[in-house]
């Protein structure tokens, strides 16, 4: 009797190996795609989150909000309402990260031109400096699309609570004093739930190839 189980119990090891393997062959060979995750403030580094959001486990969204593009037009949530879009901070007369993220932003902008699902929304760090008409001077420099990406300014403790209560993208603890000043590189994926679905550097070319590679994943997320 105990000889059989040992014999049945080396059996169900080989067995659950084989399976294992055909299991992963079959997975390969369907090419099965994995869906983005949804991100949460309790699994992203904790240095970018505020302290108030570090046990949020599920259901974190982009906040509501209300800024102005480089026209003078209010830009909410609706304006997003049922798209996919990417995130990022900036400011015009930055002279080192900034140029090389619009330039990457502008080229994604570029790939999705004809999709309707698709948008990009960029947030200035210096609103008393970047007004409408700053932003105007810059978008028509840099090419923007206003059908596609909106750079927007306000007030400077809304978008500093967005860049860390919302889209998780600084180290900064600073509210969007006077005196603070945010600085990333972060590229941020939201989908049509307001979900953040990936981090990207923005002065990575590969990190943008990777990105515009997830944007298409999002997509057929919608389409199953």
């Amino acid at each position: 009797m105990l000889s059989f189980f040992k014999d049945y119990k080396y059996f169900a090891i080989v067995f659950a190996i084989i399976s294992i393997v055909i299991v992963s062959i079959i997975y390969n060979i369907l090419d099965v795609e994995k869906p983005l995750p949804i991100y949460q403030p309790a699994q992203v580094e904790q240095e970018l989150v505020d302290s108030t959001l570090y046990d949020v486990r599920k259901y974190h969204k982009i906040a509501d909000f209300s800024l102005t593009n480089q026209n003078g037009k209010t830009i909410t949530q609706d304006d997003y309402k049922d798209k996919i879009y990417v995130a990022d901070f900036f400011f015009t007369t930055c002279q080192t990260i900034c140029p090389i993220m619009t330039d990457h932003m502008a080229h994604i902008q570029n790939q999705i031109l004809n999709d309707e699902d698709v948008m990009l929304l960029s947030h200035t760090v210096t609103p008393q400096i970047d007004t409408v008409a700053q932003l105007k001077r810059y978008a028509l420099k840099k090419g923007v699309n206003d059908a596609k990406w909106n750079l927007v300014t306000g007030d400077k403790k809304q978008i500093y609570a967005l860049a860390r209560k919302s889209y998780l993208a600084v180290k900064t603890v600073g509210d969007g004093d006077e005196y603070d000043m945010i600085h990333t590189e972060n590229f941020m994926l939201i989908d049509k739930k307001k979900q953040i679905r990936g981090f990207y550097d923005g002065t990575d070319p590969e990190a943008i190839t990777q990105l515009l590679k997830d944007i298409e994943i999002l997509k057929r997320e919608y389409k199953k």
